[in-house]
């Protein structure tokens, strides 16, 4: 059986590089003929972060990089034309999307509605055999009660994650496209991995804001990559009908019909959408009481909660207090990153937290689904010391994270 050729858009981010690196390995047989990345980045030279193994892989003759803007109709259908001697594109694997969640709605409709139409559109004028969407966790969900599943109605909670789900009514909408969508958790690499350091150097406890039983589900960013091929295998062998029987949610309306109505590929408000949807989460049911054990755990300081920054929010605007926090965290991660042995001051980790990341959220999802239905195994079943622990000796084998004591 001849293995598909891929194509990846929004292909530089963390779960893309981690999906190229699973789909053509170092060692091994890759799984895919050709494999194309399209983003908006140069790569050479480059103008985003591309980790360690991402530029070797694109040595290898099986793999190109392309450079686009996806908000342009043109740009988008070359994207879709394959190098001469290989076969079209019959996957397709869509990671676009504004990853800046406090720009205006404007911005998040041109750079996540937009492309979403677009890239949809030319995917189903070409057939392919599996369009796999991953999307975004920002959704209203419960704080502690219980975790969602995909069945239920939840509100988009910002105009990123609105317009994250609009993309997804823009693509169900094409009836005929092999549509799949994944909905990960928090993939790992969070604020705490690089708070943990910051607070060690500070000589402080590190106090979290909300409570502790808040859920923050997570997921390993190779369990994503490796589902995410899964999710295709399987729309692959069903087509959409098959799959919608299988595991079609209603992908129902969550916006401003007044807005809607003017933006290109948007369907009707009213329109009743079906789309094979899947959480993915792993097993541990990660709340913020977890987050904080892992990291003293790992870093070797102490936690707590409702310190003196629940106490600084309320006295002052979050903005003002954001500004004194900032400066804090980041002149310990200077310090940190400099001391370290061997220094690393290039490196693209920050603790810099925005306003949203304190705003009283949870991430609530329930899984099961995606190994019911896919036969999917985790690969990472459990959050906890021993993955960040991995997971920071990846980043120390990319000359990123600080060799420092904890770490």
């Amino acid at each position: 059986m001849s293995k598909p050729s891929v194509v990846v858009f929004g292909g530089l981010n963390l779960a893309a590089r981690a999906l190229g690196t699973f789909l053509v390995p170092e060692q091994g047989e890759p799984l895919v003929s050709h494999l194309r990345f399209v983003d908006k980045y140069s790569v050479a030279p480059p103008t985003t972060y591309l980790g360690l193994k991402f530029p070797k892989l694109l040595e290898k003759s099986t793999v190109d990089y392309r450079q686009a803007n996806l908000t342009i109709e043109s740009h988008v259908s070359s994207s879709f034309d394959p190098p001469e001697g290989v076969p079209p594109f019959s996957y397709v694997f869509d990671l676009t999307g504004e990853i800046h969640i406090s720009r205006p709605a404007d911005m998040h409709i041109k750079q996540t509605a937009l492309p979403a139409y677009l890239i949809g559109r030319e995917a189903n004028t070409r057939k392919v055999k599996s369009y796999v969407r991953f999307t975004t966790p920002y959704y209203e969900t419960s704080l502690e009660k219980t975790a969602h599943t995909e069945s239920e109605g939840l509100k988009p909670s910002n105009p990123s994650g609105t317009w994250y789900h609009e993309a997804l009514r823009i693509l169900a909408n094409f009836e005929d496209l092999n549509l799949v969508i994944l909905r990960p958790g928090l993939i790992y690499v969070t604020r705490s991995m690089l708070l943990g350091p910051v607070y060690r150097e500070l000589g402080q406890e590190f106090k979290s804001l909300w409570s502790p039983g808040i859920r923050h589900n997570t997921i390993h960013v190779e369990d994503v990559a490796a589902a995410g091929w899964a999710a295709a295998e399987w729309m692959a062998s069903k087509g959409r009908r098959e799959a919608n029987k299988e595991a079609g949610e209603n992908i129902y309306f969550a916006n401003d019909k007044a807005i809607v109505r003017t933006v290109e590929g948007c369907p009707d408000p009213a329109a009743k959408l079906t789309a094979p949807l899947f959480n993915l989460v792993d097993d541990t049911d990660t709340t913020l009481q977890t987050l904080t054990t892992v990291m003293g755990t790992t870093f070797g300081i102490k936690t707590s909660f409702h310190g003196l920054l629940h106490n600084t929010l309320a006295q002052m605007k979050i903005e003002e207090a954001l500004e004194d926090i900032n400066e804090m965290h980041m002149e310990a991660w200077t310090q940190v990153i400099t001391k370290a042995d061997p220094p690393v001051p290039n490196t693209p980790l920050t603790p810099y937290i925005e306003a949203f990341m304190l705003e009283k959220r949870s991430f609530a999802y329930k899984g099961g689904k995606v190994q019911k239905v896919l036969g999917y195994k985790l690969r990472h079943p459990q959050f906890g010391v021993d993955t960040i622990k991995g997971i920071i000796d990846s980043f120390k084998e990319e000359g990123i994270w600080p060799n420092v004591p904890g770490s």
